[in-house]
C-alpha cells in the first residue's frame, strides 16, 4: 500500500460508485454505529462478500469522515412563538453539536430569522437526519444550509 501522503484522492458522487463500494460504506456505517457487532454481521446485513468489504474498506469513505473542520451554518425562518429558540437549541444539544454563534433578528410580522453556526464534530447521528429533523419542527418555516465544512 502506498504512503497516504503520496496518494491522490478524488471526490465522487455516490451514484457513480459501484454497488460493492456503496455496500462497503453501508457496512462501515453499521459497524461504526454499533448496529453490527462484527464485520461478518455487517456484510451479511448489506449482502456483501467479506472479500469485497476488505478490498474497499480502506479505499472508500463518507466525505464527512475526512473533513477535519466540521462547521455547519444554517439559516432558519422561525415563527415568532414562545420557546422556539429553546426547542431548536435542545435539538442541537440532542445531536451533540456545539453552538459557535447565534444571530437572531427581531421578529417582524410574526417571523424571526436565525443563523446558527455549529461545530458538528461530535455529532452522534447523521447530519442529514439532523437537518431533516430541524426542518420538521412545527415552528420552522424554512431551514437552509448556507455553508458547511461538514457535508
Amino acid at each position: 500500500m502506498k504512503d497516504v501522503t503520496s496518494q491522490r484522492f478524488f471526490l465522487v458522487r455516490e451514484d457513480v460508485l459501484t454497488e460493492a463500494m456503496q455496500k462497503t460504506l453501508d457496512a462501515k456505517h453499521l459497524l461504526q454505529s454499533g448496529k453490527a457487532s462484527s464485520i461478518w454481521d455487517a456484510v451479511k446485513e448489506v449482502d456483501l462478500s467479506r472479500s469485497a468489504f476488505y478490498k474497499y474498506r480502506d479505499a472508500v469513505f463518507p466525505f464527512h469522515s475526512i473533513v477535519q473542520e466540521r462547521i455547519l451554518t444554517v439559516f432558519l425562518q422561525l415563527e415568532d412563538r414562545e420557546g422556539t429558540l429553546a426547542r431548536l437549541l435542545q435539538l442541537v444539544a440532542n445531536y451533540a453539536c456545539n453552538v459557535l454563534t447565534i444571530h437572531q433578528t427581531i421578529p417582524i410580522q410574526g417571523r424571526a430569522s436565525v443563523t446558527l453556526s455549529l461545530d458538528v464534530t461530535a455529532m452522534n447521528k447523521e447530519l442529514e437526519d439532523f437537518l431533516n429533523e430541524m426542518k420538521r419542527l412545527d415552528f420552522v418555516e424554512s431551514a437552509e444550509v448556507i455553508s458547511s465544512g461538514a457535508l
